[in-house]
């Protein structure tokens, strides 16, 4: 077994200049019982940053159960908001005065009391017992369970094993720490896909059920700082206004990107604010679809174009929003939105004909200079690319007739850029709602970086970024040299 007082000592070390997680913000921030609960109900799918500001906006209001009591769920749902489902958060709160009233108005220490209120689980039990009462408790969440699994310290199954199981062997001076360690440990090194155990700080860890990222080569690294390679990035961000409120502006920022592509925008351009439309260094270009709240592309660019070209020319997909290609002097870049077969692949025909327009278009392009397509493709295109290929063989994404149509586009002379860098499974880009699929990492790969064959060696770098959240997709990237 490992020494877990080496071990957390280590990681201890390693985080202390990472961001605060929101299990010890909770605990700065206050000691109040009510609040630390109301807090923590709250966190859930949420960004930290998001769920402090919703707390101040709601404790300006209601500090006290007998003060939430008199706000109406539509008032609460409008103070939280964006918080993740927030719909549903509001009606726990609405009903937790009334929750508490059998233990006094009072919220109480104990675990099996704390989970028979709404909206409780083990884990926010055990964090207010922690965070509130200074009392013996384990927080175990998915990346507790599946660091504590990859050390080899547990042999578990699920969280609510694993915190039975640190029960038993964690020293109690731990239990009070040991979440918000490795939470900051899993967002910032020890991730679910691809985790830098090249920088890890625990160089005997047993790494048991890791795939470790492949460290860039130094003369890959070499390529990626010379002043002329281009990044470029690809994100369905799912509704362009939602992931505003999630921090979309900030991320852009973050990437710095040369290129910034976005898919399912569902929004019309008078719809966006003006800090979507201004982003400091960027011009940004849209195409919409013609039914509100529906499909959409954009690209932010710091270069500016020489043109910028909405649709294909074919009306019945054009109408949709689905294509924006911006021209500048040396090569082509596409934001491209394909068609989902739908539930009963009712639309199937619709996206194989889309499929093969586009693939014209595209090879138009090719002709005249190099060019990048990216976007969401709403394909899977080999078994490697989602966790259950033979249970989805006839469902959308993944019917016969799609993956043949990704074998003819590539056959005609197009790259799947991230498989020139990178063979392995388990590397997804989108992740259903539902089931916790992200966290357990149960996705697919559908959103590309595709290049014409002549461009190949011009990509120097592709990558998926899974632990950028705010969408049930995630943004993908390439390093592009363009030529002299």
């Amino acid at each position: 077994m490992i020494d877990i007082d080496k071990y957390l000592e280590k990681i201890a070390a390693f985080v202390a200049d990472k961001k605060t997680p929101i299990v010890d913000l909770i605990a700065v921030q206050t000691k109040d019982p009510f609040k630390v609960l109301v807090a923590t109900i709250m966190s859930a799918r949420t960004k930290d940053e998001v769920t402090a500001a919703a707390s101040a906006r709601l404790f300006a209001k209601a500090e006290t159960p007998a003060e939430l009591d008199r706000l109406a769920e539509e008032e609460i749902a409008t103070l939280i908001k964006p918080v993740g489902f927030f719909h549903s958060k509001a009606k726990y709160l609405r009903e937790l005065p009334t929750a508490l009233s059998k233990f006094g108005g009072q919220v109480p220490a104990e675990i099996d009391e704390l989970v028979t209120l709404p909206g409780v689980g083990r884990k926010t039990a055990n964090l207010v017992r922690a965070v509130a009462f200074d009392l013996p408790a384990i927080c175990v969440d998915t990346h507790v369970h599946r660091i504590m699994n990859i050390w080899g310290y547990v042999t578990t199954k699920t969280p609510l094993e694993t915190e039975m199981a640190l029960r038993k062997i964690l020293p109690p001076r731990h239990w009070l720490t040991v979440n918000g360690l490795l939470v900051a440990f899993g967002q910032s090194l020890c991730k679910p896909v691809s985790p830098h155990c090249d920088e890890c700080p625990l160089t005997d860890c047993p790494k048991i059920g890791v795939r470790p990222r492949k460290k860039p080569t130094e003369k890959r690294s070499a390529m990626l700082t010379t002043s002329n390679t281009l990044k470029f990035v690809s994100w369905n961000v799912n509704g362009i206004r939602a992931v505003e409120k999630k921090g979309f502006v900030d991320i852009v920022k973050a990437f710095d990107a040369d290129i910034f592509a976005v898919q399912e925008t569902k929004a019309q351009a008078d719809q966006l604010s003006e800090e979507l439309k201004n982003i400091a260094g960027y011009r940004s270009f849209w195409h919409s679809a013609e039914r509100k709240g529906y499909s959409g592309v954009g690209i932010y660019s710091k270069m500016p174009p020489l043109s910028a070209r909405e649709g294909i020319g074919i009306a019945e997909f054009d109408s949709e929003g689905r294509v924006l290609t911006l021209e500048f002097a040396d090569f082509y870049v596409s934001s491209i939105y394909f068609p989902n077969s739908a539930e009963e692949l009712k639309r199937l025909d619709f996206k194989l004909r889309f499929d093969e327009a586009l693939q014209e278009f595209a090879l138009g392009l090719a002709e005249k200079k190099p060019v990048a397509l990216c976007g969401d493709f709403n394909v899977a295109h080999k078994p490697i690319d989602l966790t259950y290929p033979e249970k989805n063989r006839k469902f959308a994404g993944y019917t016969p007739e799609e993956c043949a149509w990704m074998d003819r586009f590539l056959a005609a002379g197009f790259v799947d850029t991230f498989r020139l860098f990178n063979q392995e499974s388990g590397q997804y880009t989108w992740w259903s709602f539902r089931s916790n699929a992200r966290a357990k990492n149960i996705g697919w790969r559908i959103d590309y970086f595709c290049v014409d064959a002549k461009s190949r060696d011009r990509v120097q770098m592709a990558s998926i970024h899974p632990e950028i959240i705010g969408s049930d997709h995630c943004p993908v990237s390439i390093e592009f040299r363009p030529g002299k």
